[in-house]
C-alpha cells in the first residue's frame, strides 16, 4: 500500500489552484508551488478560482480526492457581496437558483445560506472599500456541489455580486486560524489531532 501525502492549505487570493502551468497565458500566474515544495503526484482536491481564497486540500491519493469531491461532503464559504443582502435573496439561494454552467442552464441543489452580521473575524482584512461604492454584506453558504464558479454565479443570480469568497470548511476540516499562504501536512484528513506544521 503506497504512502500518500495529504496537505491543508490556506490559499491566498491571486493564486491558481494548480501546481503546474500548461498554458502560455498562465505562465505569469502564481501557482501553489510558490507556497510549498509539494511532493510529486500531489493534486488539489477540487478548486478555488484565482480570486477566491481559503481552505484547499491537496493529496497524492486519487481515490481520496474523488471521495472528498462527492456530494456527501459539505463545503462552507464566507461570502462578501455588493449591497445589503435581503432575506428574500437568502431564501432564493437556499432553495436553489438557475445559473449557467459552460453555456447550459443548471439549477443548484438546496443549500444552507444565512446572513453573517457582523463580518466574520476569521477573515483577514483586505483594503477598505470606498464608501462611494455603497454598502457590502456577508453571508455564509454551505453547498455539496462544486460547479465552476458556482457560489459567485449563485449570488449574482439573486442580484448580489460576490466581492470576496473564502472557503472555511470542507467536511469536518476547517480553516480555523491558519494564516493565509500557510500549509500543514497531515497524516490523514480524518484525524486533525495528528497535524504537523512546517
Amino acid at each position: 500500500m503506497p504512502n500518500h501525502h495529504h496537505f491543508i492549505l490556506h490559499k491566498p487570493s491571486g493564486y491558481l489552484s494548480q501546481l503546474v502551468s500548461n498554458q502560455r497565458k498562465q505562465q505569469k500566474k502564481k501557482l501553489l508551488t510558490e507556497l510549498y515544495d509539494f511532493p510529486e503526484g500531489t493534486m488539489p482536491v477540487g478548486r478555488l478560482d484565482e480570486d477566491s481564497e481559503g481552505l484547499l486540500l491537496l493529496t497524492t491519493d486519487g481515490k481520496l480526492s474523488e471521495q472528498i469531491r462527492s456530494k456527501k461532503v459539505e463545503k462552507q464559504y464566507y461570502v462578501q457581496v455588493d449591497g445589503e443582502i435581503t432575506p428574500e435573496a437568502i431564501q432564493q439561494l437556499s432553495q436553489g437558483v438557475e445559473i449557467s454552467i459552460f453555456g447550459k442552464k443548471y439549477t443548484t441543489l438546496h443549500c444552507e445560506a444565512a446572513p453573517l452580521n457582523p463580518a466574520p473575524e476569521v477573515v483577514p482584512p483586505k483594503r477598505k472599500r470606498s464608501e462611494r461604492h455603497g454598502p457590502t454584506s456577508w453571508l455564509t453558504v454551505t453547498i455539496t456541489e462544486g460547479k465552476f464558479r458556482q457560489v459567485r454565479k449563485m449570488t449574482a443570480s439573486v442580484g448580489f455580486p460576490t466581492l470576496r469568497l473564502i472557503r472555511i470548511r470542507i467536511g469536518h476540516i476547517t480553516l480555523d486560524e491558519m494564516p493565509s499562504g500557510s500549509v500543514v501536512e497531515v497524516d490523514d484528513f480524518q484525524f486533525k489531532s495528528k497535524m504537523k506544521e512546517f
